[in-house]
């Protein structure tokens, strides 16, 4: 027989909790009946309290089968004392079989739920008194196991203390064909995923992917999930970039790849949801042989789209059984898989602002320096780049200029100093189609060969004592354009080595930064130097001279074009006419005719400072051009070592006098250093005392 004791947990225990809990207030008869019951029994001052054990007993067992909910009663021990006929309906038992055998025999988590709580009576009855639900798992006589949703209630007798639990099947026998959420789970789920679709809406671009991570944490724990992974898709071959979960002691998966998941990666960016219950229920056998080698049972994957073009995917992976995707389970997954689809193109929105941002300020960055650049070009160069002549050697040059200019082909301009190769140079880019950028000028003979480097090529701000900013090379402010090289033959072979590099594989590196930049330059380059000559010496290298000799055209001196002198003549009166405020109206016929047969060693340069001369000594309309004096023949050396000492002597005034180092006397005569000097010693050669000394 049972207890009083026993009687009372009983009794308190159905009138405080199953009224709240089990949903039975629209069943008004039967709930204030065992209200009324259960507070007669437990006040003494109730007239109307049951004080006859028998009665008690007969009329509780009643009460607890009436209700269609599966109730159990266990100890703090976990030890089960009592349960109703549903409890033997729910999981296969006979009462006989449960009464005094431990809960965890068919609710698993139960008992560690009940007694990690009872750390003290007063803990115990604080935390369980609301009837809180439980989700755990069921374990029937057969061995198959369902969810349970599970409700606790603690009740105190004396120092004695129970737990009453009302327990509801979450999910069907067969999960596969039928798994649900319990009501109180899907007002759960939705709240979670209204939740997490809000967050999303104003989230900063920066924490786009913890935030989808912690997501995907809070989905798989509330559905029971084994992984869950979002995609970033690039393309059906490419891997992509993935944010998971895994729950404890489950492995990391790998990006899906085409190789390996062919069907899946097809499906998914034609737009379609790809879903199944069964691994045997994919029709492609690689696909299949992927998920099993992933210990994957059952999948579900959304598309994430931009646009109408899918960049993206969510997946969601069960391990540990198979399982079916309820369409009401799908909506809300749809739902938050749109969320991240929203996140991610706010993130590529900006991203791609910032990229756009970050090139605004290099293009206004490289039009500044251009800016400055052509500033000082307009300082150094008087006048327009016309190209004045009629004669048959001049036709040729042009017709040549014409030939090349819309190739785009490297060329190599070749002629003497003064003849106006930097014009023709323009000339070729202004007929290009690169015409519509600024040329590029670099003078190679007139950049110190420390800073050579840094001027071609660029550097970062610190790449060496005294860089205090970041400069833009020549080159890269010559992107899309064209460079001229004046005076090739003169840059250090140190430097060739760079430009070698830059011709053959169109790439720079900034002084300070080794990360290559792309360019797109055309190289015209120009010299009056013997290139040939300078290989045999050693001072240019053999290969980026067959570079650079891909189309060479050699400027006629001017005394091979004296036809154009005149034509000459007169574009420099007019230019200098504009300058100086004056008016000429005639030249003297006789002295055009000297000028014609003047040899001019400085070529059209020194015709150019003639004319200006005769323009600032002028004082009336008729123009008088004083010819330049005929310099004396040089004197023929007759004997060999007078000719290999005024070889030496013009190399080493050419050098400054310099003997040893990189296009020093001694490395352009093809010399030991030491050899040299004992060759200047024994001709007699001493360098020239400075002035003062």
């Amino acid at each position: 027989m049972a207890s009083e004791s026993h009687r009372v947990v009983i009794a308190q225990s159905m009138g405080t909790f199953f009224g709240y809990c089990t949903g039975s207030r629209d069943e008004p008869d039967r709930v204030q009946y065992l209200v009324r019951y259960t507070a007669a029994v437990g006040d003494e001052s109730n007239p109307a309290r049951l004080t006859s054990v028998p009665d008690a007993e007969r009329l509780l067992p009643l009460i607890a089968e009436s209700l269609p909910e599966a109730v159990l009663l266990f100890d703090s021990a976990g030890i089960i004392t009592f349960l109703n006929h549903a409890v033997e309906r729910l999981f296969g038992y006979a009462r006989e079989e449960l009464v005094g055998q431990p809960v965890e025999r068919i609710v698993t988590g139960a008992a560690s739920v009940q007694s990690s709580l009872h750390q003290s009576l007063v803990t115990l009855a604080t935390v369980l008194k609301s009837g809180e639900a439980r989700h755990l798992v069921g374990r029937r006589r057969d061995g198959s196991e369902f969810g349970v949703d599970v409700r606790l209630n603690a009740v105190v007798v004396g120092d004695a203390s129970f737990v009453v639990a009302v327990l509801h099947e979450t999910r069907s026998r067969d999960r596969r064909s039928g798994w649900t959420l319990g009501l109180d789970e899907q007002l759960e789920f939705e709240r979670l995923v209204a939740e997490l679709s809000a967050g999303f809406i104003n989230l900063p671009p920066a924490r786009v992917g913890d935030e989808i991570r912690e997501a995907l944490r809070r989905i798989g724990e509330a559905l029971a999930l084994d992984r869950c992974v979002f995609l970033r898709l690039r393309s059906p071959t490419a891997e992509p970039d993935s944010v998971a979960w895994e729950r404890p002691g489950v492995a990391p998966a790998p990006p899906p790849t085409s190789e390996r998941f062919p069907f899946t990666l097809e499906t998914v960016f034609s737009g379609d949801v790809l879903r199944f219950s069964s691994v045997d229920e994919l029709p492609n056998p690689t696909d299949r042989d992927g998920y099993r080698a992933l210990g994957v049972r059952s999948a579900v994957t959304l598309p994430l789209s931009i646009g109408g073009a899918v960049v993206g995917a969510v997946a969601f992976h069960v391990l540990s059984e198979e399982r079916s995707w309820p369409n009401d389970v799908m909506q809300r997954l749809n739902v938050l898989a749109t969320a991240f689809g929203n996140a991610l193109s706010r993130r590529d929105s900006d991203d791609a602002l910032h990229r756009a941002l970050t090139e605004v300020e290099r293009l206004r960055a490289q039009l500044h320096q251009e800016n400055l650049y052509l500033r000082a070009e307009a300082r150094e160069r008087l006048g327009s780049a016309i190209i004045v002549g009629q004669g048959r050697a001049i036709a040729h040059v042009l017709d040549q200029v014409r030939q090349v200019a819309t190739t785009g082909s490297t060329v190599l301009l070749l002629g003497e100093t003064g003849t106006g190769k930097e014009l023709f140079a323009t000339q070729i880019h202004e007929l290009s189609s690169r015409s519509n950028h600024t040329m590029v000028r670099v003078n190679c003979s007139a950049i110190p060969s420390t800073l050579m480097e840094s001027e071609l090529f660029g550097r970062e701000k610190g790449a060496f004592t005294g860089a205090l900013a970041r400069q833009v090379g020549r080159f890269e402010l010559a992107d899309q354009s064209t460079i001229f090289l004046d005076e090739i033959g003169d840059l250090p072979l140190d430097i060739q080595v760079k430009l070698l590099r830059v011709i053959e594989e169109r790439q720079i590196e900034r002084l300070g930064n080794p990360k290559p930049i792309r360019v797109d330059t055309r190289i015209i380059a120009a010299t009056h130097r013997n290139l040939e000559q300078r290989v045999v010496e050693g001072a240019f290298r053999e290969d980026l001279f067959y570079r650079l000799n891909v189309f060479p055209i050699r400027i006629p001196p001017l005394r091979e074009r004296a036809e154009d002198i005149p034509l000459l003549v007169w574009r420099f009166v007019e230019e200098f006419a504009r300058a100086f405020g004056k008016s000429v109206e005639g030249i003297p016929r006789e002295n055009l005719e000297a000028l014609q047969r003047y040899h001019w060693p400085g070529n059209i340069r020194e015709l150019r400072n003639v004319v200006e001369r005769a323009m600032i000594v002028a004082t009336t309309s008729r123009l008088t051009i004083a010819v330049p004096m005929q310099a004396a023949p040089p004197r023929m050396l007759e004997r060999l070592d007078e000719v290999e000492k005024e070889h030496i002597r013009s190399v080493l005034e050419l050098t400054g006098w310099r003997i040893r180092g990189p296009a020093g006397a001694a490395d352009r005569l093809g010399m030991r250093p030491t050899t040299l000097e004992t060759r200047m010693a024994k001709l007699g050669l001493k360098r020239p005392k400075a002035p003062g000394r």
